[in-house]
């Protein structure tokens, strides 16, 4: 039998405001002694059917087991139902209730089953995020008649599945001891609590006191989902290091081949290390025109060419164009595959768009002629809803405007919502005639802009660089920060290659961080995308890169981690967290 790879516990990284909470048996075990502790655990997939069981070793008061939306923590500490702000927390209260959290805060509790507080027994969770659903059962009875292989009866129906899920335990009681043990099919003795019952799941992974209903699995880091298109076990050419990569290179002013990408990129996205210099954008699509991210001028096409070549390890920068390859100044590429620089005419919006599409790693580069009206779908060349989107008129000074999906305070913008790649400032809503984005008209295929200049000029060369999550390879979300060193943990699925941050409440800098340039944590050598900055180090902006995510660990930082702060993200990484790869 294959290995399993390592199952799901608590999670000890995962901050929270109050003392009082012990960790055990390799984190399976969790004891609350004061205040209202919050635990969560450390794997939550967006996909898949998943089985878990809890063990109510002592409960001594309001005591919940349930589940919760990534997307949907907004501070991290205190009662768990009072983190919740976006999406949802749905749970199984020592009760018997059943009870969820809505966005708004107000909350519904109504009967659902048996009650489990007087301790010593097995909670079980059901969880099919693949159809929105999720059952509980107690001492291996599922409640309500509830029947997860048949797919009915079960307690909610209308979860929103996208984003991931985590198993989470509160404990309400301020101050009396709660101990829960979880088993995600690592042991079904609970550290030898009771006997063993030995059941796996349909893989063979797992040993459980009750039988998985049948279809949902252990969730350990082997069950976990990686798409075909960019699993290293299925492909050879696609899997995450061969989709994006980040190189160094010194500079030399004179035709400079940079080697070791181990992949053909179509967008290169440079930044000087060393001297304050402008980050560099250019793409296979446009050819050698270069574009600034901290600038807000049009397309720089003179001077060039810029790059002879991309290969197939990298690229070649010319002799001439001095931005990129001045010499003796240090280098970073951060390097996206398209799809070799070869484009297409799109129809799928009722503006014609030449795209260059990367549909398994969700990446695509999108030109078209701008019109100047609003209600423009421009078609991407994906198969999902683009995430994060960059879009930069070429033949105007204008400003970068960019989309990301959860930049409204942790919910998607309206039509006039709106972060500037050029500017640290905050998020902001404009209003009037001519807007940003039509968000309703967008759909898998499309995305779809106003009729600003700045993302729709008429008759100039337009320019979107488009993305989306894809489990295992890259990740678009947002946190709230604490201010704290012990800072919120981000799971993303998967070893992170790059990350940027940028706080979307006050101003400040778009902040990158890679390991091309640190290889150990904590990480702390900063670019920033807005400023033309050389590399630097800033005490308060720390950052763990995971095999599974990252965490904070800024104590205040206002670029990281600023209390109150909802920071957007995005992430892009080298091994899936299946593959139990650690940095």
């Amino acid at each position: 039998m294959a290995s399993s790879g390592n199952f799901s516990t608590w999670n000890p990284l995962r901050y929270s405001s109050t003392s009082g909470i012990t960790y055990s048996d390799g984190n399976c075990k969790v004891e609350t002694t004061t205040g209202y502790p919050t635990c969560m655990n450390n794997f939550a997939p967006q996909t898949g059917k998943w089985y878990i069981e809890f063990y109510n070793h002592e409960n001594n008061g309001y005591n919940v087991l349930g589940i919760v939306q990534q997307s949907s923590i907004t501070k991290y500490g205190n009662w768990l139902p009072d983190e919740v702000y976006q999406k949802q927390y749905l749970f199984y209260s020592h009760n018997g209730n059943k009870a969820r959290r809505n966005a708004d805060g107000s909350g519904t509790s109504s009967s659902y089953g048996s009650s489990w507080g007087s301790g010593n027994q097995i909670i079980g969770c059901a969880l099919d995020l693949d159809n929105g659903k999720v059952w509980w059962s107690l001492n291996g009875t599922f409640q309500a008649s509830g029947d997860p292989a048949a797919g009915s009866n079960s307690a909610f129906d209308d979860l929103d599945t996208t984003d991931g899920f985590f198993m989470a335990y509160s404990d309400y009681n301020g101050g009396a001891d709660g101990i829960m043990g979880i088993n995600c099919g690592q042991d079904s003795t609970f550290g030898g609590a009771i006997t063993a019952g030995g059941n796996a799941d349909a893989n063979g992974f797992g040993d459980f006191k009750y039988a998985p209903p049948s279809g949902f699995l252990a969730l350990c880091s082997a069950n976990l989902p990686t798409s075909d298109d960019i699993d290293p076990a299925q492909t050879d050419d696609d899997y995450p290091s061969k989709q994006f990569g980040s190189v160094l290179y010194t500079g030399n002013g004179s035709s400079n081949a940079i080697t070791g990408l181990g992949f053909q990129p179509d967008l290169v996205w440079g930044k000087c290390r060393s001297h304050a210099q402008a980050g560099i954008l250019i793409d296979s699509s446009r050819g050698q025109g270069l574009l600034f991210s901290s600038e807000t001028s049009a397309e720089q096409t003179s001077n060039g060419p810029f790059m002879t070549s991309y290969d197939s390890d990298g690229f070649t920068l010319a002799s001439s164009g001095s931005n990129p390859n001045d010499s003796g100044r240090t280098y970073v590429a951060w390097c996206w595959r398209a799809n070799g620089g070869t484009t297409a005419t799109n129809n799928d919006g009722n503006t014609t768009t030449t795209i260059q599409a990367n549909s398994d790693a969700g990446f695509s580069i999108v030109t078209w002629s701008g019109t100047g009206t609003n209600s423009r779908t421009l078609g991407t060349g994906l198969s999902k809803q683009a995430e994060f989107v960059i879009v930069k008129n070429r033949a105007d000074t204008c400003s970068w405007i960019v989309y990301h999906h959860q930049a409204n305070g942790g919910a998607q913008p309206n039509d006039y919502g709106v972060v500037l790649l050029n500017s640290h400032v905050a998020y902001s809503e404009g209003s009037g005639a001519l807007t940003y984005w039509d968000i309703s008209e967008w759909s898998n295929s499309v995305f779809s802009v106003g009729g600003d200049n700045c993302v729709n000029g008429s008759s100039d060369n337009m320019l979107a660089y488009c993305w989306h999550s894809v489990e295992g390879y890259s990740k678009f979300g947002s946190y709230v920060g604490n201010g704290n060193a012990d800072g919120p943990f981000v799971y993303t699925g998967f070893r992170p290659r790059m990350i940027y941050l940028k706080s979307v409440s006050g101003g400040a800098e778009w902040t990158v961080f890679d390991t091309a340039r640190e290889t150990y944590n904590q990480m702390e050598d900063i670019l920033q995308w807005d400023i033309t900055n050389a590399e630097t180090q800033l005490a308060n902006d720390k950052i763990d890169f995971l095999s599974n995510g990252f965490k904070l660990r800024g104590a205040g930082g206002g670029r990281t981690n600023q209390s109150g702060h909802t920071y957007i993200y995005g992430a892009w990484g080298d091994v899936p967290f299946k593959y139990n790869n650690t940095f």
